[in-house]
């Protein structure tokens, strides 16, 4: 709390009230103590060249409010003429533990249209005597003496963020993240270079539209601101490896040739044969090997030993199989698929590409004319669709349900993950770089005179680690999966999709295959007829 006692104009006062209320303090204009919980919290303000500061002075010092923990911010203009009160305070009880601030008035400080400031170089005296204190331009002109730098910002979550960003509270941090971060960064420049920090918002980054600039861009154009700132592929054949398909079917070819020479000779050594029986030929012992491979069994069965012990050992070793087959299955349908790690693999997957419903998607899908991102481009903005742009909650949502991908900036997403992600989530998040970006910049308006200052500074904020804390203070990385546990997930059409059509071409066979007999028979019929 701010208690004030001054002989300032009322819209001097209403101003100050104004901007104590935005950074959170109350003004008072009482001085008498209250409840002593909030003393360390109270900060007395007075102006000497005020007539009722002696009055003031005096009350305080018989009140015993300089003591611990009040504070004390007063204003003189000259300590010269006003030392009949200042003696009152050094004859007061201003003790060790007192905690006053005389403030004094020595200048004005440098205006955006003030003198030419100068500096001696050297003089001569034989030869060129240097007096500079240091050679490098950057080391003697880093004193800007409080002059006013404009940054400009640029705001599209929330527009809390223009009350959260001056203050530098770490609130609501999953709006603007980035421009938060970047004036962190940009405030520690202007502080290391003795300016004034100033901001303006804005409500893009700026893009040439009409031959118009817009947003920051436009801001550093008209000089309002000097710097600113799984499903990919068929589960039924991964279970097994090529090698593993390719002996399946040699042993089936096996397989089917022993039951055939076993019919054959059990044939032939059989007098009488029933319907239920293997006749000996080719297709009976290829139908019998399919419906063992199929798990689905068969009417027709060998009569002799040899014969059912070679299609019991045939249906025990399938059994196994299909049991290590079904696992493998229920695996691969849980694991996360780790084939989209590139632009390309991204394209070609069949899952849902969507963006961030933010101003600049807008244009950063129409700079490239490359197929690859051409492509990306029609599945995100379809020429005769609605356009795939979604909010941050909803967008990151839609990852979570899976099939999905959003093109945002990383760091927020990772934030929304990070507050509704479960932990068993988290280890399917994969990233896909689209612009193959960099760091950030700042653009510095082109001819500035503190180019050069803000470059040096920067390099300085970067190298020093500042850069680095900021971000891990403002930004969240990548998620880490740090339990792998089990999950079910239901299965689709999609997952069922080769199997379906599998089934349909077995559909497209049979009729013509049936189609097939029914002419071969006529073509018969007709044949025997000729020959009647």
């Amino acid at each position: 709390m701010l208690r004030l006692a001054s002989c300032y104009v009322t819209e001097l006062i209403n101003k100050l009230v104004v901007e104590m209320s935005n950074i959170g303090v109350r003004t008072s204009a009482s001085f008498k103590p209250r409840s002593k919980y909030q003393d360390h919290a109270i900060l007395y303000l007075t102006d000497l060249d005020c007539a009722q500061s002696r009055t003031v002075l005096s009350y305080a010092l018989s009140k015993e409010l300089f003591q611990f923990t009040y504070r004390w911010l007063i204003l003189v203009t000259s300590p010269q003429l006003q030392q009949s009160k200042i003696s009152l305070l050094e004859n007061g009880p201003v003790l060790v533990d007192s905690d006053v601030v005389l403030a004094e008035r020595i200048g004005n400080m440098p205006g955006p249209n003030g003198t030419m400031i100068s500096t001696p170089r050297g003089y001569y005296n034989g030869s060129l005597v240097d007096v500079r204190p240091y050679r490098e331009l950057y080391r003697r002109r880093r004193d800007m003496r409080g002059h006013p730098i404009t940054m400009s910002n640029v705001i599209q979550d929330s527009n809390t963020t223009r009350v959260h960003l001056p203050r530098e509270d770490r609130l609501e941090l999953q709006y603007d993240s980035i421009t938060k971060a970047c004036w962190s960064a940009a405030k520690i420049g202007f502080e290391m270079i003795n300016a004034t920090p100033r901001y303006i918002f804005s409500y893009r980054y700026g893009y040439k539209v009409n031959g118009q600039w817009s947003g920051m861009i436009a801001d550093l154009y008209a000089n309002k601101a000097d710097p600113p700132l799984a499903y990919v592929a068929n589960v039924f054949y991964l279970p097994f490896s090529t090698r593993v398909w390719v002996t399946i079917a040699v042993c089936t070819a096996i397989a089917t040739i022993t039951l055939f020479l076993a019919s054959k000779v059990e044939m032939v050594m059989t007098k009488s044969t029933t319907q239920q029986q293997l006749d000996g030929g080719i297709c009976d012992a290829l139908l019998l090997t399919m419906s063992a491979v199929t798990q689905q069994g068969c009417y027709l069965e060998p009569r002799r030993a040899p014969g059912r012990m070679m299609v019991f050992v045939l249906f025990t070793a399938l059994m196994a199989l299909y049991a290590a087959y079904s696992a493998n299955i229920v695996v691969l349908l849980q694991a996360p698929s780790d084939s989209i790690r590139s632009l390309p693999q991204l394209a070609n997957a069949k899952i849902t590409l969507a963006a961030n419903d933010v101003d600049y998607n807008h244009f950063v899908f129409n700079q490239s004319r490359e197929p690859l991102y051409t492509s990306i481009r029609d599945r995100v903005f379809p020429v005769n669709g609605k356009a795939k742009l979604y909010s941050l909650a909803d967008g990151v949502e839609k990852i979570r349900q899976g099939l999905f991908a959003l093109h945002s900036v990383a760091e927020p997403v990772y934030r929304q993950i990070e507050a509704t992600f479960l932990e068993s989530e988290k280890c399917d998040i994969a990233t896909v770089d689209y612009l193959v970006t960099f760091d950030s910049f700042t653009p510095v308006r082109k001819g500035s005179p503190y180019l050069e200052l803000i470059r040096v500074v920067h390099k300085q904020i970067r190298e020093s680690g500042i850069q680095s804390a900021i971000r891990r203070r403002y930004l969240v990385s990548k998620p880490h999966c740090t339990t792998k546990m089990s999950s079910f997930s239901s299965v689709g059409l999609l997952d069922m999709r080769p199997v379906l059509i599998l089934m349909l071409y077995g559909v497209a066979v049979s009729v013509i295959i049936v189609i097939g007999e029914i002419i071969a028979h006529k073509l018969i019929n007709r044949y025997y007829k000729q020959e009647i």
